[in-house]
């Protein structure tokens, strides 16, 4: 938690204030034994019932002005851990935006999910605890302590005696239970994994009646994560028992060894309950800490988590050019391979070719051939390991990655809609494109037919992941998107596979005639889908098997020429 102490900075005023109006609040705590002791010796004592009164409004107004001093601290407390929870969940949020591919292939996505949701409420919630109790609770068992010893230092050995132990017993449990509490957000990760994965697998899980496995699945995390919880909670729960016997015992030696004490004429009726009310006030605290010593504990593991995600700096560092050279080629690679990180084997391995202005590179190779992830090596998703990738005639590291991305228009092969109308879709590479733009590129996309048959058109809502489009009609809408940037590079990653031929060899047509000056890197399992590209990649196990022409591959390439025969046939 101390590393995230800068998210603190803007809110050190409520950062002091709660906890000295919470200190207030103890110190009025601390008078009350005092009063009843008063009102003991001297009202009921010597039968004085205007005493009796006075003092008893001195309780009430001693309450009044403790509760007000409560209200106050909570006031700061809840605008501290809110203004933190949300700096802190902004940071978060921004630094795993700045990850590349590998830093979110590595915590996975569910795992990132919870750290900016569960864990970040966690060390919220700590915070608030902590300006609430982490004042109130030490300076209670201290105050009462030494207000005990000023009264008879003797009877308050029972108070240097039991501390300590119990003491010793919060510092055992706290070791005990930390890991404990790290392995229950690790479950956590899990059941989000395992809910996300269900909820957009549903359609496949249901097409091969999967349902009672995937229950199943779930169930058992859901049942680790019980049984750990619960383990955790057993150690968690000995604490408040074993504190109020221990307390308890010494509230009995109090009462036993003050009785004499007041026998021999060394205490008064009234102090012995004012010792009582103390050790009363000790025990609450206690009950206090231990509560808050498991907050804090989830708190702290929850912290290390998302600190973990703070210290991981992106690999990707992406230079300060923001200017192409037209006179280039728009792609050149040279020798280029890649590892996925943690990955034993090259996913890519010595790959060349150029790519000009207006020309078609069409790649096409066997599933697991490194179409993809060549793919997200050009828009710089990934750090290539060896050889040099060049955009317009500058290495690829040296474009600022904001500009380098807002000038490449990428379809995923995977087609992905955001909530929200199909203009507002339309308008994720340009804000401010007007319905023209958008129609044109939807017409080259092929999509303006059936957009512009919706009874609401461009103002038609998509649906979450555009469940409410058709596999190819969300393909078709996810490249208009690409187009409406007017990208330089426009790269269609096997997103036509759910298009029939006609529909397919309308928008390659469309393509060649709208994007004269684009350079297009079209990936695709069809032959045909490529046969007219300027040049065709041929990929296999990660390696070039060649690259030409239709006609030249059918002539020196054998592993196109089989996929081309077979498909034909």
């Amino acid at each position: 938690m101390f590393k995230l102490r800068r998210f603190l900075k803007n809110y050190k005023k409520e950062l002091v204030l709660g906890p000295f109006f919470k200190l207030l609040e103890a110190i009025f705590e601390l008078i009350v034994p005092l009063v009843t002791a008063r009102i003991i010796d001297v009202g009921i004592k010597n039968n004085d019932s205007a005493y009796v009164w006075k003092m008893c409004g001195v309780l009430v107004l001693l309450g009044v002005c403790g509760l007000g001093f409560a209200l106050t601290c909570q006031f700061f407390a809840a605008k501290c851990a809110y203004g933190f929870g949300t700096e802190l969940r902004d940071a978060l949020y921004r630094h795993i935006n700045r990850f590349s591919h590998a830093e979110i292939d590595r915590f996975g996505t569910s795992s990132l999910t919870t750290r900016l949701v569960n864990d970040t409420n966690l060390a919220q919630n700590g915070v608030n605890m902590f300006i609430r109790l982490a004042v109130r609770a030490p300076f209670l068992i201290i105050g009462a302590a030494v207000m005990a010893m000023l009264l008879d230092f003797k009877l308050s050995l029972v108070f240097l005696i039991a501390a300590p132990v119990i003491a010793v017993i919060i510092v055992a449990i706290m070791k005990k239970t930390v890991p404990m509490y790290k392995k229950i957000q690790k479950n956590l990760d899990r059941i989000s994994l395992l809910t996300r994965e269900n909820l957009e697998g549903v359609r496949v899980i249901r097409a091969f009646s999967k349902q009672d496995k995937e229950k199943q699945e779930f169930n058992d995390a859901s049942n680790e994560l019980a049984e750990n919880s619960i383990s955790a909670g057993k150690i968690s729960a000995i604490l408040n028992p074993i504190t109020f016997m221990i307390m308890n015992l010494s509230i009995v030696a109090i009462l036993w060894f003050g009785g004499k004490r007041v026998d021999a004429g060394n205490l008064s009726q009234g102090e012995i309950t004012a010792f009582v009310n103390y050790m009363t006030q000790i025990l609450l605290a206690l009950v206090v800490l231990a509560n808050l010593i498991v907050v804090f504990t989830k708190a702290a593991s929850s912290a290390s988590r998302i600190n973990e995600v703070f210290e991981t700096e992106p690999t990707l560092s992406g230079g300060t050019k923001a200017k192409f050279d037209f006179t280039k080629p728009a792609v050149e690679c040279e020798n280029l391979s890649f590892t996925y990180p943690g990955a034993g084997a090259e996913s890519l391995k010595n790959i060349s070719f150029t790519l000009n202005r207006g020309e078609t590179l069409g790649i096409i190779g066997g599933t697991g051939s490194g179409k993809s992830t060549l793919a997200n090596l050009i828009p710089h998703f990934y750090n290539i390991t060896e050889g040099t990738l060049k955009i317009f005639g500058s290495n690829i590291e040296d474009y600022s990655l904001a500009f380098l991305r807002s000038s490449i228009g990428v379809v995923p092969q995977k087609a992905a809609l955001f909530s929200g109308t199909v203009r507002e879709n339309m308008r994720w590479a340009n804000p401010y494109a007007t319905d023209d733009e958008i129609i044109k590129a939807l017409k080259t996309a092929q999509a303006w037919d059936f957009v512009s048959a919706l009874p609401d058109g461009l103002d038609t809502r998509i649906a979450q992941g555009g469940k409410n489009f058709s596999g190819g009609q969300r393909q078709r809408l996810t490249i208009a998107r690409a187009l409406v940037g007017e990208p330089t590079i426009v790269i269609l990653d096997d997103s036509m596979s759910a298009l029939d031929y006609a529909t397919d060899f309308a928008l390659r047509k469309a393509l060649a005639e709208n994007l004269k000056n684009t350079a297009v890197i079209m990936i695709s399992q069809r032959a045909t889908t490529l046969k007219n590209a300027n040049s065709i990649l041929v990929l296999d196990d990660g390696e070039m098997a060649g690259l030409g022409t239709n006609e030249q591959l059918l002539e020196s390439c054998e592993e196109y020429k089989e996929i081309y025969n077979c498909q034909m046939k």
